[in-house]
C-alpha cells in the first residue's frame, strides 16, 4: 500500500470518487457535491485558511486501486484552547481493511505532530461544525445533506487505533404534520402578547442586514461554550453563498424586541439531498440542468434546523417556541414537509436537549466526535 498526498487534479479526482466504491450497494447514501468538498480545501473559498492549515491523502493498494482517504486540519483559533494542542482529521473513507485504516490515521497523526499538535479530533471538518462533523454510530438511515454518513465498521477502526469518545452528538426530529405540542403554541402566544416581540423571516433582498443580525445573536448566544470562536463576516458570507441555491427564506426566522434589537434566530434549510440524488456530486452543465429541473419538480419532504441561538439576556422567555410556531404557520398550509431534523446537540448541552424534548422532538440518530492523544 502507498499513501499519496493529494495535489494533482488526478489525485483530487481519486479522493472524490472513492466513496462510490464504499457505498455502491447502499441506497441511503447520496454523493455530496464535489464543489462543496473542494471548497473546504480551497484557500480562496475557505477563510479558515487565514488562521489554519490542512492537507489530505489517498491510499492506493498494491494493484493501484484507491482504497482509502483522509484529511488533517489545524484551526489555530481552537487548537490551543484544549488541554493540549489539538488538530483534527476528517473526510475519512476506507474499504474494510484495518491495516489501511491504521496507515491513514498514522499519516494524519504524523503530519499533525510535525506541526506541534499532541492530539487529534475526528472525524471533523476544516470549518464550522454544522457540516461533516462526527462519526455516525447509530441511526443508519437516509442522511441529511452535510451530515456524516458512514458504514458501521468505521467505529471499530477509530476505537482500535486509540480514539476515545470526546462527546456524543444527538440529532432529534419532529413529525411536521403532527405539529408542535399544544403547550408550545400557548407559550408562544403568551410571550408575544406579554413582551411585544416581533418576528421576521429572512428577506433575500436584505441579506446584509440579516447577516449582521445573525452575527450579533450567534456571537452572544454561543460565547460561553467550550472552544467557542466568534463567527466572522467572511464565514457568514461563505455560508449564505453556499445555502443560496436551496434556501427558502420563509424557513429562516429572527426575533426582535420592541426596540428592534435582534435577539434570537433559527436557520432551517430544505434537505439538499432530495435535489442532488443522481447528480453523482457533479455540478457541470448537465448537473446544473438536472438540479434546476429537480428544484422545479420535486417537493421537499424533509428540512433540517442547521443552527439556532438566543442571546443570553433573553433566554428562558419562550422565544424558541415562538420561532417554531412561526415556522409551523408557514409549513402546515403547504402540506408538503414531513420531517424536521434538529441540528445535532452535544451531550454536554442539557438545556438544548431539554428544548428539543419540549417542542416534541424525538431521537433520530447519533454521531460521535473522538479524540486521540499522541
Amino acid at each position: 500500500m502507498k499513501v499519496i498526498e493529494v495535489k494533482s487534479k488526478q489525485e483530487i479526482r481519486r479522493f472524490l470518487d472513492l466513496p462510490f466504491t464504499i457505498y455502491s450497494d447502499d441506497p441511503n447514501w447520496v454523493c455530496p457535491l464535489f464543489n462543496d468538498i473542494e471548497a473546504v480545501f480551497d484557500p480562496s473559498r475557505n477563510n479558515f485558511f487565514s488562521f489554519g492549515k490542512c492537507t489530505r491523502w489517498i491510499i492506493v493498494s498494491d494493484s493501484g486501486q484507491t482504497i482509502g482517504r483522509i484529511a488533517a486540519f489545524i484551526n489555530e483559533k481552537k487548537a490551543f484552547k484544549e488541554d493540549i494542542p489539538t488538530g483534527g482529521c476528517g473526510f475519512f473513507e476506507c474499504i474494510e481493511d484495518e491495516e489501511a485504516a491504521k496507515l491513514l490515521f498514522n499519516t494524519a497523526r504524523q503530519w499533525l505532530k510535525g506541526h506541534g499538535m499532541e492530539a487529534m479530533l475526528g472525524p471533523v471538518n476544516f470549518g464550522e461544525n454544522d457540516m461533516w462533523w462526527g462519526l455516525l454510530v447509530d441511526g443508519f438511515t437516509a442522511p441529511f445533506y452535510g451530515m456524516n454518513y458512514n458504514p458501521p465498521y468505521y467505529r471499530k477502526f477509530f476505537e482500535d487505533f486509540g480514539f476515545e469518545v470526546k462527546y456524543e452528538q444527538i440529532s432529534n426530529h419532529i413529525e411536521v404534520k403532527k405539529g408542535m405540542p399544544e403547550k408550545v403554541a400557548k407559550i408562544a402566544n403568551w410571550v408575544i402578547k406579554r413582551n411585544g416581540y416581533t418576528f421576521k423571516h429572512l428577506d433575500k433582498n436584505q441579506l446584509d442586514k440579516f447577516a449582521a443580525d445573525f452575527k450579533e445573536i450567534y456571537n452572544d448566544s454561543w460565547k460561553d461554550f467550550e472552544n467557542f470562536t466568534q463567527v466572522t463576516d467572511a464565514t457568514i458570507r461563505e455560508t449564505l453563498q453556499k445555502i443560496k441555491p436551496v434556501m427558502d427564506q420563509n424557513l429562516i426566522w429572527f426575533a426582535y424586541t420592541s426596540d428592534n434589537e435582534p435577539v434570537a434566530f433559527v436557520m432551517i434549510l430544505p434537505d439538499t439531498n432530495e435535489l442532488i440524488r443522481g447528480l453523482n456530486g457533479k455540478l457541470n452543465l448537465a448537473g446544473k440542468l438536472r438540479f434546476l429541473w429537480n428544484k422545479l419538480t420535486i417537493k421537499h419532504k424533509r428540512m433540517r434546523a442547521v443552527i439556532m441561538g438566543t442571546k443570553e439576556k433573553y433566554r428562558n422567555q419562550g422565544l424558541e417556541s415562538c420561532l417554531f410556531m412561526k415556522l409551523q404557520e408557514y409549513t402546515h398550509p403547504l402540506n408538503q414537509y414531513e420531517e424536521l431534523e434538529l441540528s445535532w446537540v452535544g451531550d454536554f448541552n442539557a438545556k438544548m436537549l431539554a428544548l428539543h424534548q419540549a417542542i416534541g422532538a424525538v431521537y433520530a440518530r447519533k454521531h460521535t466526535t473522538f479524540i486521540c492523544k499522541f
